[in-house]
């Protein structure tokens, strides 16, 4: 379409983007209506302003992709691949970023999913739209050659072993499946005794892993719950903490993770989701509906460059809570010395929409990218251990508790990602950017008599 005469990029690009977003982030209606209690209509409205909002990404891609398009259909395509990738960098870290729906992580469980581990998702994004945008040129032998080269890479990248296992440890992923709208009541009996059931044929094992903000501090008896569960483990507990620190300025709130028994640690969340963790311009939204009001919504966001928590057997695992794992460079990060990797979550937020199974989605990326196990442990599901290849050794059902009994591996060993990052797919992006810009300007001056 953008190819034609005529076309309108602003407009369909933003088209396709409402679409995109309305879609695949359709959950969001979910955690506004049912647990953030607005009514239907304003549900409605409020969702449909972030999708109008995060289509503009898409009308800009589209409108920079046909004012500077190169003539050559082949580079065109290149040209393309590289606007709609460096617009999934920008989503990465521009306004905290909305790192959701890129187009690599469709590629799960396809070849290209063996070019992760070299240039992250980024890199699969490329080669999957690159290969696609080639395929619009169908009667050039050039663009189907240059269609071909993402695959044929991919298949030559599939049998390299990038890192390799170690160790095996035990692990116990304990899936609580408390329903939300008890789980911030002071009274959390219900909650402690779950846990405590769910975790007693298991405290035998080297780790094991509750989920986000299971233990917060206006809970009556935490701490005490707490100490003895963490003498009764054998190995280490993690587990999600929602904390109140005094600091200098007064008390401070964080979503935290935690490791004790066994294991010690405190990992504070450092990627907070806007109105979930806190809640911009919150002196003139607080109050307005329950949705501005949501318990845990006045965060604040730890430090870069926490160190790895400690297991049993000093085992190193890096944090990621809830929605930090969308961000692969701060997961990579938090991989740097890690033997395998912990993300702990509560989609209950998103009930029973497509919202937890991206989620996992992601999660299984990242481990790709890592060339790490990634053990995830979350309220009501996905609860799974994925290995160094992405792949979900084992899972548990949605919506129902239960545990996850398995074994992870140490990891040695590091991808080219973890090393570089996505630095080393979005550095030539942009060089390729100013060189399609600096041919344009080079052109026009030529054009107009004006080049010295």
């Amino acid at each position: 379409m953008l190819t034609r005469e005529g076309a309108r990029p602003l407009l369909d690009g933003w088209l396709f983007g409402v679409g995109k977003y309305g879609l695949g982030a359709s959950w969001i209606y979910v955690s506004i209506n049912v647990y953030g209690d607005a009514a239907p209509p304003l549900a409605g409205f409020l969702v449909a302003v972030f999708v109008a909002g995060m289509a503009l990404f898409h009308a800009a891609a589209a409108w920079l992709f046909v004012r500077l398009r190169p003539p050559n259909a082949t580079v065109g395509a290149a040209w393309f691949a590289t606007v709609w990738v460096l617009m999934e960098w920008l989503l990465t870290w521009f306004l905290t970023g909305f790192p959701w729906l890129f187009a690599g992580y469709a590629m799960i469980d396809t070849p290209l999913e063996a070019l992760a581990p070299v240039g992250g998702v980024l890199l699969v994004s490329f080669a999957g739209v690159l290969a696609a945008a080639c395929l619009v040129s169908w009667r050039s032998w050039i663009s189907w050659t240059v269609a071909a080269v993402p695959w044929i890479a991919a298949w030559l990248m599939a049998g390299v072993a990038w890192t390799g296992p170690g160790q095996a440890h035990q692990v116990a992923l304990v899936q609580g499946d408390i329903p939300q709208d008890i789980k911030w009541q002071p009274d959390a009996g219900m909650t402690f005794e779950r846990y405590a059931s769910l975790s007693a044929p298991f405290w035998d094992r080297d780790l094991v892993i509750w989920s986000e903000a299971v233990l917060y501090t206006g809970a009556r008896g935490a701490r005490e719950f707490l100490s003895a569960m963490s003498a009764r483990a054998e190995g280490a507990l993690l587990l999600g903490v929602a904390t109140r620190e005094e600091e200098s300025g007064g008390a401070t709130y964080y979503n935290a993770a935690m490791a004790t028994g066994g294991g010690n640690g405190l990992y504070r969340k450092q990627r907070l989701v806007p109105f979930g963790d806190y809640v911009p311009f919150q002196r003139v939204l607080r109050g307005l509906i329950g949705f501005f009001d949501l318990p845990m919504s006045s965060l604040s966001p730890g430090e870069p460059g926490q160190p790895p928590l400690r297991g049993a057997n000093d085992i190193a695992l890096g944090m990621a809570i809830c929605y930090e794992i969308g961000y692969p460079e701060l997961v990579r990060e938090q991989a740097k010395g890690a033997d395998a990797l912990v993300t702990i979550s509560n989609d209950t937020w998103f009930g029973e929409s497509i919202g937890p199974l991206q989620h996992m989605q992601i999660a299984r990326m990242r481990a790709l990218e890592n060339g790490r196990y990634v053990l995830r442990a979350t309220n009501n599901g996905v609860t799974a251990i994925v290995d160094g290849r992405g792949r979900v050794t084992a899972a548990l059902p949605q919506f129902e508790p239960g545990v996850l009994a398995g074994e992870f591996h140490r990891m040695s060993g590091t991808t080219p990602f973890a090393r570089f990052g996505s630095m080393l797919v979005v550095g030539p992006l942009i060089l390729f950017l100013a060189a399609v810009v600096g041919g344009r300007v080079a052109a026009r001056f030529s054009s107009t008599g004006d080049a010295p």
